[in-house]
């Protein structure tokens, strides 16, 4: 007896080993693989990886080792005040971005048939649109003659135009529309992966629908969470275009003060030891952020 189930399990090892060699990775060698995307490779270190790399370098190796530049960062209240205001943001967009993007999700998972339809184009087509056109909607909005002042002087709730533009606000309302997507569709495909059984199961015992919630959805669903948090807090934290247009000098991020240093005040050192630190801090973002999915790895047993 005990002969046939080893013997059994010989067997099933070698059919999955025969079918591992059979495999798509299993058609090129490793020479013939490489070969082929050598090509992109190549793209990926010219167009990417050698420009970036000299201008961090040039924060600090070039022309000689000096650190002047992070001095200079340090020294001055305002390049740390703007960072400070761009993580501050990117929080706040992430964290508004999530309560909106959650009950889409939900929607999206639990709707068949045209409506399902309907709800992806709803979240799908705003990614067909330049984020440059979407953040000039926002001006025609949020501006002093805009639709909303006039809205609502028409309606007699104001006397006198409201500051809409250049604020602080007005920057994380513009960017939480823009980024709402990059938050729906991770969260979405989770959802999509739950069983619809588990929660059938937990009302079976007793449980009500927000403990089902709470105790099976919510749980399951937190890798998508987490994956929609990364993805916007770091597009957050590198946002240009529509802080740049709808912010003002009171709502300066990180990324807008790279592109002046750049571009206006053509200071490529200093640019590079601003996009470093940019850099250095999102990476910590990431590893914290993968600590954090590791960990909810038997968080839904909680």
């Amino acid at each position: 007896m005990v002969s046939d189930t080893v013997d059994g399990h010989e067997v099933l090892a070698r059919s999955k080993r025969r079918r591992r060699g059979r495999g798509p990775s299993r058609l090129y060698s490793a020479p013939l693989s490489l070969a082929l995307i050598s090509p992109l490779l190549a793209l990926l270190a010219f167009a990417f990886l050698y420009p970036v790399g000299k201008l961090l370098a040039g924060s600090a190796f070039l022309p000689e080792f000096s650190l002047a530049q992070y001095q200079r960062l340090l020294d001055q209240p305002l390049y740390l005040s703007v960072l400070w205001r761009t993580f501050q943001i990117a929080f706040v967009v992430m964290l508004a971005t999530f309560l909106m993007a959650y009950p889409v999700a939900f929607a999206m998972a639990a709707a068949k048939g045209w409506w399902a339809k309907i709800v992806a184009a709803c979240v799908l087509i705003p990614l067909w649109t330049s984020v440059l056109v979407r953040s000039y909607a926002w001006i025609v909005l949020l501006q002093r003659n805009g639709v909303i002042n006039r809205t609502l002087i028409e309606t007699g709730i104001i006397n006198e135009p409201l500051r809409l533009i250049y604020t602080e606000g007005a920057v994380i309302m513009a960017m939480t529309q823009v980024l709402l997507p990059y938050m729906v569709l991770p969260i979405y495909g989770t959802l999509r992966t739950i069983p619809p059984d588990l929660g059938q199961a937990a009302r079976n015992l007793g449980a009500g629908g927000w403990s089902v919630f709470f105790r099976v959805t919510l749980p399951l669903s937190l890798p998508g969470v987490f994956a929609g948090c990364l993805m916007t807090f770091i597009l957050a934290l590198g946002f240009y275009v529509t802080p740049a247009l709808v912010g003002g000098p009171q709502t300066l991020m990180m990324a807008t003060l790279i592109g002046q240093q750049a571009t206006q005040l053509l200071d490529w050192p200093f640019t590079g030891a601003l996009s470093t630190v940019l850099l250095a801090f999102t990476l910590i973002v990431v590893a914290v952020f993968r600590r954090a999915l590791a960990f909810n790895k038997g968080f839904g047993n909680v």
